[in-house]
């Protein structure tokens, strides 16, 4: 009988811990609280903590991120520009969860509810603004305003009549490109194009080295024959004093001028040990030596 006291007090001590755990629940910084009551929204607790609430079937809890998500762009379906190129763009969004009533009521009970939903609205509003722009300005600064008015239309989305309870903190593109049908050709014609500028630079850059190394040689040949000009000016003028300094000196003493003439034949004629001649001796060229042997006999007597 004891034991079975004993038992059942255990079992109620039990049942009221399981009770009161049930009415027990932990807001994370990171979540919002929403209390549910018989499948309505009885509350939703936004800061963190430990709440009461009543135990299941009465009341129930569920939990939504508050944090700042972001939503990438896995679809590559192409969209048509304004010249109807097809490309294909990579994007992506930045949003969160304002109101938990609003989004439950109108969108989700969860956070991949609202992603799938937000996905097809951006890219409504990319396919709207890149109808009326160009490859050209999809790719150029006009980028920005398509991307403030992505933003502005989706906003527009989610704020309406039946607003969401989300704000669409910014959206981006990361890539924009051609769809693979056309990029092979795009890039032929591009790589087409670059040779045809590399060809035309290279000509202009042959005929301007060609003009450049003409007046090059031109320069060359102009300094050359200035150079020599002064050069035979100078040289003229070296012989036409040297003319005068001989003529001058010549003229004082022609004897000397005989002998100086002789010994620069002699010079000019013996200038090599092997060269050999076969002269005269009492011709006149000898004139010179056989003077100064005269000259040198009698200081030999002596």
């Amino acid at each position: 009988m004891q034991n079975n006291k004993i038992g059942l007090y255990v079992s109620a001590v039990l049942a009221g811990l399981m009770l009161l755990s049930s009415t027990l629940f932990v807001v994370d910084q990171r979540q919002f609280g929403v209390v549910y009551s018989f499948g309505q929204i009885q509350s939703v607790i936004t800061e963190p903590g430990l709440n009461i609430k009543l135990p299941p079937p009465f009341q129930n809890v569920s939990y939504i991120d508050k944090r700042l998500l972001t939503l990438d762009n896995a679809d590559t379906e192409p969209m048509l520009t304004a010249e109807k190129q097809r490309v294909v763009i990579d994007w992506y969004a930045r949003w969160r969860i304002t109101d938990p009533s609003q989004y439950i009521r109108n969108v989700g009970l969860d956070e991949n509810a609202g992603a799938i939903q937000l996905a097809r609205v951006v890219r409504n509003a990319f396919q709207e603004e890149i109808n009326k722009r160009t490859v050209k300005e999809l790719l150029s600064l006009k980028r920005d305003e398509l991307l403030e008015n992505v933003k502005r239309e989706v906003l527009t989305a989610v704020k309406g009549a039946k607003p969401w309870g989300v704000d669409v903190i910014d959206v981006r593109i990361t890539r924009s490109d051609y769809v693979d049908a056309i990029t092979e050709s795009v890039y032929r014609r591009m790589e087409a194009e670059r040779k045809r500028v590399a060809n035309e630079l290279r000509s202009t850059g042959a005929a301007e080295g060609e003009k450049i190394r003409a007046d090059a040689d031109r320069q060359r040949e102009v300094t050359v024959a200035n150079a020599y000009r002064e050069a035979q000016k100078i040289k003229g003028e070296g012989d036409a004093e040297a003319a005068r300094l001989y003529a001058d000196s010549f003229g004082r003493d022609a004897n000397f001028a005989q002998f100086y003439r002789s010994l620069e034949a002699y010079k000019t004629t013996f200038s090599k040990k092997s060269d050999v001649m076969v002269v005269d001796p009492s011709s006149d060229f000898f004139k010179a030596l056989r003077s100064s042997a005269s000259a040198n006999a009698p200081a030999a007597k002596k």
